[in-house]
């Protein structure tokens, strides 16, 4: 029997999210939450813009950005940021907003860089997307490694990467191109080998696609599903355990975060709703939570840094 035909076999009733920031992002991703500073950041992709949030006082800011930010990681040297721009990859100072270039990505390309999280090792993993309609595999993963030189990866080519995280002994990476409604995982070497590529789960579902992940400190990987108002955690078997229901079209990414790692941030996105839906989803591009019954891992932090 595959892992989607049990997918709901022994899964716990779905939990409901809440809103927690009505920020209307066009397209709200890439949630992560910050241990050290015990802050949630996320981007607007199409709005250009790096957010904010500090449960401490409520308080949400942006920054505006050079181009379209699509993915970020947090970095070991803490006033950094190490940025996924549409075209290249930077870092950003958060102090004075101030970035500065590493490497173009896919030059000469009709894509951008897409989804992304770093490795247990520090490296930064990330895929692109086709930007043309309509879609084609064309794109690519990518490590950005510690001396900041880039190497692509050796899996299928995306139409829309997303789904990118690892388990907690490093040992396995998860990956998908969304449009497959397939999540994918390889063996990943702590040396940077990639091998056994095979389906993890195929969705079961009729509606939704495979958006953004993270993986729980058991292991389980929770996977934010576009279309499908929803987010779903896989055991590492690839069966369905737990369901957590968003009252918006467009979940997008999420992070476990909070004091002790046991909020899940789900964030959202208004692109591609007409007017007639967003009568009927006002709050689509907000920021929701739900407080399932895992706690997360620490995100892991980029280990390269500026020269």
């Amino acid at each position: 029997m595959t892992a989607s035909a049990r997918s709901h076999a022994g899964a716990q009733p779905a939990k409901s999210a809440a809103l927690l920031l009505d920020t209307k992002c066009t397209l709200g991703e890439g949630a992560t939450w910050c241990a050290r500073t015990g802050r949630f950041y996320w981007t607007d992709i199409e709005g250009a813009r790096l957010w904010r949030y500090d449960p401490s006082d409520g308080r949400s800011t942006f920054w505006p950005m050079p181009e379209r930010l699509a993915t970020f990681a947090l970095c070991a040297d803490p006033h950094y940021l190490l940025l996924g721009l549409a075209s290249h990859l930077a870092f950003f100072d958060i102090a004075t907003g101030q970035t500065r270039h590493i490497v173009d990505v896919e030059a000469g390309m009709n894509t951008r860089v897409n989804d992304g999280r770093c490795d247990r090792q520090g490296r930064f993993v990330f895929g692109t997307k086709d930007e043309g309609s309509p879609l084609q595999a064309i794109g690519g993963f990518y490590r950005l490694n510690h001396d900041l030189s880039l190497e692509r990866l050796p899996l299928p080519a995306p139409a829309i990467s997303n789904s990118i995280a690892f388990s907690p002994d490093g040992a396995t990476m998860y990956f998908c191109d969304s449009p497959t409604r397939e999540i994918r995982a390889c063996d990943y070497r702590a040396d940077g080998g990639v091998a056994n590529d095979r389906l993890f789960v195929r969705l079961a579902d009729a509606t939704g696609e495979p958006d953004g992940s993270t993986v729980d400190r058991d292991g389980g990987l929770w996977n934010a599903q576009w279309g499908g108002r929803r987010v779903v955690r896989y055991g590492t078997d690839g069966v369905e355990t737990e369901r957590v229901e968003v009252p918006t079209a467009q979940p997008s990414c999420v992070a476990l975060g909070g004091a002790q790692l046991g909020t899940l941030y789900i964030t959202s996105a208004r692109v591609g709703l007409d007017a007639a839906a967003l009568v009927g989803d006002l709050r689509a591009g907000g920021v929701f939570i739900a407080t399932p019954a895992r706690r997360g891992l620490p995100e892991p932090v980029f280990q390269g840094a500026p020269a």
